[in-house]
C-alpha cells in the first residue's frame, strides 16, 4: 500500500484479493523516515451504500425502541446482537435490517437484535459520515456501574440505562462495529478466556485480539458480567472492515451466522467460510498524550512489524517503539486525538 501523504484527500482500501490475503510485514522503518502529522485534516471518506429506513424497527416489539426479540419453544441462550453503538456504523444497521426483513425463527433460546444509538444515527450524513458518531459522548466507554448508577446525564447515557437490562439478561452477546481507517477485520474478545472461547467459535473473522480495552471508559465488552471470569455470560465485539464498504456488511452477516451455529439458534451456513483461528494478545495500549502524536507511516490494521524496538510513532517528545519482534499493530487510528487510544500493540500466541 502506497504511504499516505500528510495532506491526504482520499482513503484507498485493499482490492479484494489484498483483503483476502489480509496481513503483511512491515520493513524498512528508520528512525528518520518521515512522520504524518496527526493534525493534518481528516480525508475524504467516500460512503458506498445507503443508510437504511429504520421506521418498521424503531418501536421494536417487547417495549423497548430499536430492540426486537425472537424466542423459540426450545429453551437455550439468550443471545443478543447490537448494532449502531456508534450512529455512523451504519454498516450494522443494515446487517440487522436484513435479518429482520425475514424474521428470525431461532431452532432453541431466544434471539434479541437491538440498534443501540439511533438519536446518533438520525444524524448520519454521507457528506459528513464522521460526524454522527454519537450525540453527546460515546457510547462504548460508558459500561461501567459507577457511570451508569451515577448522577450524569447525557443522550448516551439515557440509552444505555434504558437498554441495560436486556443486556443484563444477555447469556451472548455480539457488539457489530466497523472502523475508520484501513484495518484487518477482527474480533476482540476482552481479557477473559470466554470470551476467546466465544470468539474462536464464531469463526470469522478469523483473527482474534485480546485485549483491556480503552483508558477512556469500558466498552459494552467490558460490562461487569462480561468480564468477570467467573460467570458464564460472554461478550465479544466484531471489527468488520472499514465504515462504509459493502463488503463490511457482508462480513458482520457471515459473523452472526457464525454465532447462530456456534450457539445452536440456527444451523450452519452452507460454505460457511471458516480459517484456522490467529490469536493476539495486546502488550502495550498506546494512549495519545498529546495533540502532536504521529505515525512514521501510514501503518494499516494487521500490519505485523518484524523487529522490537522499531519506532512506530512519536507523541510529541515520546518515542513509540515495539516492545517485542513480529508487534502486530491493532487498528492504528491515524489521526488519534489526546487521551484516546492510538494503536495496540500484540504478539501471537
Amino acid at each position: 500500500m502506497p504511504q499516505l501523504p500528510c495532506a491526504v484527500s482520499s482513503i484507498e482500501y485493499p482490492d479484494e484479493a489484498e483483503r483476502r490475503l489480509g496481513r503483511c510485514k512491515v520493513r524498512g522503518l528508520t528512525q528518520e523516515t518521515p512522520l504524518c502529522s496527526a493534525q493534518a485534516a481528516l480525508p475524504h471518506f467516500a460512503v458506498d451504500f445507503s443508510a437504511p429506513d429504520l421506521a418498521p424497527w424503531r418501536g421494536g416489539n417487547f417495549g423497548l425502541p430499536g430492540f426486537w426479540r425472537f424466542a423459540a419453544a426450545e429453551p437455550g441462550p439468550n443471545v443478543v446482537v447490537t448494532a449502531l453503538v456508534h450512529g455512523n456504523e451504519i454498516a450494522g444497521a443494515v446487517a440487522l435490517d436484513h435479518m429482520l426483513r425475514t424474521p428470525p425463527k431461532p431452532l432453541r433460546g431466544t434471539l434479541t437484535l437491538g440498534f443501540v444509538n439511533l438519536d446518533a444515527y438520525d444524524r448520519f450524513d454521507p457528506a459528513q459520515p464522521t460526524a454522527s458518531r454519537y450525540v453527546d459522548e460515546d457510547m462504548n466507554r460508558l459500561w461501567d456501574e459507577a457511570v451508569l448508577d451515577g448522577p450524569r446525564k447525557s443522550s448516551e447515557l439515557a440509552r444505555a440505562r434504558a437498554i441495560r437490562p436486556v443486556i443484563d439478561a444477555a447469556d451472548i452477546l455480539l457488539d457489530l462495529h466497523s472502523m475508520l481507517w484501513p484495518s484487518e477485520s477482527l474480533i476482540l474478545c476482552g481479557p477473559t478466556l470466554k470470551g476467546r472461547g466465544l470468539a474462536t467459535s464464531i469463526g470469522s473473522p478469523n483473527l482474534v485480539v485480546a485485549d483491556h480495552g480503552h483508558a477512556s471508559g469500558r466498552r459494552l465488552i467490558d460490562y461487569a458480567p462480561f468480564v468477570d471470569p467467573v460467570s458464564p455470560e460472554a461478550a465479544v465485539l466484531v471489527e468488520a472492515g472499514p465504515h462504509w464498504k459493502i463488503f463490511t456488511i457482508d462480513a458482520m452477516e457471515v459473523s452472526i451466522a457464525g454465532l447462530l451455529a456456534a450457539t445452536g439458534l440456527a444451523l450452519p451456513r452452507k460454505n460457511q467460510p471458516r480459517a484456522e483461528p490467529r490469536l493476539a494478545e495486546v502488550t502495550v495500549a498506546v494512549t495519545a498524550s498529546s495533540g502532536g502524536f504521529s505515525f512514521v507511516r501510514d501503518f494499516r490494521g494487521g500490519d505485523v512489524v518484524p523487529q522490537r524496538n522499531t519506532l512506530i510513532a512519536t507523541d510529541g517528545a515520546t518515542e513509540i517503539r515495539t516492545p517485542h519482534d513480529d508487534c502486530l499493530l491493532v487498528m492504528p487510528s491515524l489521526r488519534p486525538s489526546r487521551g484516546h487510544t492510538a494503536v495496540r500493540l500484540a504478539r501471537f500466541v
